[in-house]
């Protein structure tokens, strides 16, 4: 029996690749995704703290807001006091919501990629003509107010259609960040062309950690730790990506704020021996590589 398969890449043991080498020959790069997210009132869809009653769902929304309004300001102190870069995954109707967050990343030369209108919605469900106004709409936004296309997208809800590699690619994106399955980047085959999927946390992400399994915070912070110690070491063998992904109304709050600190210190503390950056910066330097160097998209789409 042959069982279904997304033909974008084909099977790959990370064991068994070409080597290569990080900027200034370094084993494991290191990134801190910020996804700043704006949310309808009243309707739509939206993470919970508690489970939601009727709309409009006061509770729900305002703990949301919280991180526009508060969180993101304290991330950025912890940032700005540890020298750590950070990407700004943003929908784009934070430009109308509050325009300083953006500005805020802007001034410190972070990475802004696109993340959608709002993740009051979900990408995946749309039909071909919507997605694409949707990729379209919130690329020209941030052309407009940025004066440079987006290079890299993340779904809302990392939300994808069958086409939505497609897509982005016709689009002018260089990667993506919806595919969780490596520890390394991958070439992805579309139809317009190869994208490059840069490896984005499922396990070191606060919703799924925090939100779904309710983890508390020391033991999520610990768990940075011991992941950036244990891909240290395992880097020695060979080229590695890592990506912790937080979201400003969680790790925001400020009894969380207290343990993130401790992670991202001791990840700082070892800056010399990491390569600090963003997911833009690893593809560019991806696709800078001989080819064939990384994981190649065989598979026919």
């Amino acid at each position: 029996m042959k069982l279904a398969h997304h033909g974008r890449f084909p099977y790959s043991a990370i064991n068994s690749r070409p080597d290569y080498l990080w900027p200034g020959g370094k084993r494991l790069a290191v990134y801190v995704a910020v996804n700043v997210e704006h949310f309808a009132f009243g309707e739509g869809l939206g993470a919970e703290l508690a489970p939601g009653g009727p709309q409009p769902d006061i509770l729900n929304y305002t703990w949301r807001d919280y991180g526009n309004r508060v969180g993101i300001w304290r991330l950025l102190d912890l940032f700005n006091q540890l020298k750590l870069p950070s990407a700004l995954l943003m929908n784009t109707a934070i430009y109308g919501h509050c325009p300083e967050v953006v500005q805020a990343f802007r001034d410190r030369g972070d990475e802004l990629v696109a993340h959608g209108r709002s993740n009051a919605e979900r990408q995946g469900v749309l039909p071909a003509d919507e997605e694409r106004a949707l990729i379209q709409e919130t690329t020209a936004r941030m052309a407009e107010r940025e004066r440079e296309r987006p290079k890299g997208w993340l779904g809302p809800w990392i939300s994808e259609s069958a086409q939505t590699p497609d897509l982005l690619a016709a689009a002018g994106y260089d990667y993506l960040l919806d595919w969780c399955m490596d520890d390394q980047p991958v070439w992805m085959k579309t139809r317009n062309g190869p994208i490059l999927s840069v490896p984005y946390p499922q396990e070191l992400n606060d919703i799924p950690a925090i939100v779904a399994r309710k983890m508390n915070a020391p033991d999520f912070a610990q768990m940075i730790i011991d992941n950036f110690d244990e891909m240290r070491d395992q880097a020695a063998a060979m080229p590695l990506v890592m990506g912790i992904a937080l979201h400003p109304y969680i790790v925001g709050q400020p009894y969380r704020l207290r343990h993130l600190r401790r992670a991202l210190a001791h990840i700082a503390q070892h800056a010399p021996d990491v390569w600090l950056t963003t997911p833009g910066g690893i593809a560019r330097h991806c696709m800078s590589l001989p080819a064939g160097t990384i994981a190649d998209a065989a598979a026919e789409p």
